[in-house]
């Protein structure tokens, strides 16, 4: 593919550039100056990252600036007010927000504290996935030096600007991704996602106004206040604009991190930027998004990457994880995987997912065992069905069941091969694969 132009990891590929030292040398802490320095007011910051239309990249696509609008004014509403960044990057097949706190920490930390200016929020939580160690780190080493650099704490850079920035660390359950999940983790309680309404930024930490993030999506926010929307809005697409980072992974010869522009198609992606199907081999299909969007076959690569073209295939782009599976992959045992993890990952409080997700966890797993019947594939739709969308407190039910409506969509005749052969056709006859334990592998 052609070149285009790149922001996001351009100080990330700098030697060193994790340190306050390095990381001020190229830019970082500019926006963040700018601001106080010149006296920018909040409805400011506010409006021109709404102007450049930059939407969240944890996954809902939801426009940002409108989110940090939804705020109450503090002069009606005096209340303290918080940011919660989202760093339990735990959706299968997602690794960019990793990539920004390991290699960019301050850029991240700038992020997050326009982020807060713009909000008016007087502290920070960053809520880190339990397994992301070295990020952690990372991010918490460049705390200190900000802060001891004045960039972090009382009177930021000489201005009537206070804000803290705390990190915590999860303790890897995937339900803490999810914004209430999170808080109520981050309030010491157990990770069980709140209904809603209220929304947070009426009633979130603590019960105060709260607005949650994702890492990229903050990232972004200083090169809008310095560039402009003009020119974030010149990448992208109209409705998707800027870059975004895209992880493959699974069968190709470059797996990794890539930096690309909303409206690249997933051939251009799978084919140019990561080298093609490994080994020779012909695309089965991939997950345009992480796990919970769902599988499309090849036929589908030459969609674009972003939010509406994606969306009108019956996925999502979610986290722009994309998964790329080869012709040898079993669908069915790919999906039982995935179905495994979801049940392990229900916190129980809705019977729909409780319940469901175990179902679709035993019956993958005995079509895939040579055990099914034909009523088990349809049973598989009505299942799901039943589960999303929209029918729990959280979104975890949906995430279980659209992967499952879209491979019994698009590989039915798969399913019908295991159940007539009474075995795995991608295994040598007479094995059987593993079993995956989870909580119904009892039953």
């Amino acid at each position: 593919m052609s070149q285009h132009p790149t922001y996001l990891l351009d100080r990330a590929k700098i030697e060193g550039a994790h340190t306050l030292a390095v990381a001020q040398k190229h830019g970082a802490y500019e926006a963040l100056r700018k601001i106080l320095k010149e006296g920018i007011t909040y409805a400011q910051v506010i409006q021109v990252v709404k102007d450049s239309g930059l939407r969240g990249r944890g996954g809902a696509g939801f426009p940002t600036g409108m989110k940090w609008s939804f705020m109450p004014d503090p002069a009606k509403d005096p209340r303290p007010r918080y940011l919660a960044v989202n760093a339990d990057e735990s959706e299968p097949g997602t690794c960019k927000d990793r990539v920004l706190m390991e290699q960019d920490p301050h850029g991240f930390i700038e992020g997050c504290l326009v982020a807060a200016y713009a909000i008016r929020a007087q502290a920070v939580y960053i809520y880190v996935r339990g397994e992301y160690r070295h990020p952690y780190n990372r991010v918490f080493q460049a705390l200190a030096e900000a802060r001891k650099a004045g960039l972090v704490g009382k009177r930021i850079l000489g201005s009537d600007f206070d804000c803290e920035v705390w990190m915590h660390k999860g303790a890897g359950a995937y339900i803490c991704g999810e914004e209430t999940g999170l808080m109520e983790s981050l309030e010491g309680k157990r990770g069980h996602p709140r209904p809603k309404p209220p929304f947070p930024a009426m009633f979130g930490l603590w019960g105060q106004p709260t607005t949650v993030n994702n890492v990229e999506t903050v990232f972004n926010a200083p090169f809008i206040v310095n560039r402009g929307a003009a020119w974030f809005q010149s990448m992208g697409t109209k409705t998707s604009t800027g870059n975004l980072l895209v992880g493959v992974s699974g069968h190709v010869n470059r797996p990794g991190v890539y930096e690309l522009p909303f409206g690249v198609s997933c051939r251009e992606i799978v084919e140019d930027v990561c080298g093609g199907v490994w080994k020779g081999k012909r695309l089965k299909g991939f997950f345009p998004g992480g796990s919970s969007t769902g599988v499309l076959p090849a036929s589908f690569l030459d969609t674009k990457l972003e939010h509406d073209a994606i969306k009108a295939t019956g996925s999502m782009l979610g986290t722009a994880a994309m998964i790329v599976m080869d012709e040898d992959t079993c669908m069915v045992r790919a999906h039982e995987i995935i179905a495994r993890f979801y049940e392990h990952e229900s916190c129980g409080q809705c019977s729909q997912c409780r319940e469901g997700t175990q179902w679709l966890h035993q019956i993958f797993r005995r079509i895939e065992n040579g055990e099914g019947r034909h009523e088990d594939i349809d049973m598989l739709v009505t299942l799901s069905q039943g589960m999303a969308p929209g029918k729990t407190i959280c979104a975890l039910s949906d995430a279980a069941a659209i992967p499952t409506l879209a491979v019994v969509k698009h590989f039915r005749s798969e399913f019908q091969e295991h159940v007539e052969k009474g075995a795995c056709p991608h295994l040598p006859a007479g094995t059987r694969r593993p079993v995956l334990a989870g909580h119904g592998a009892a039953h």
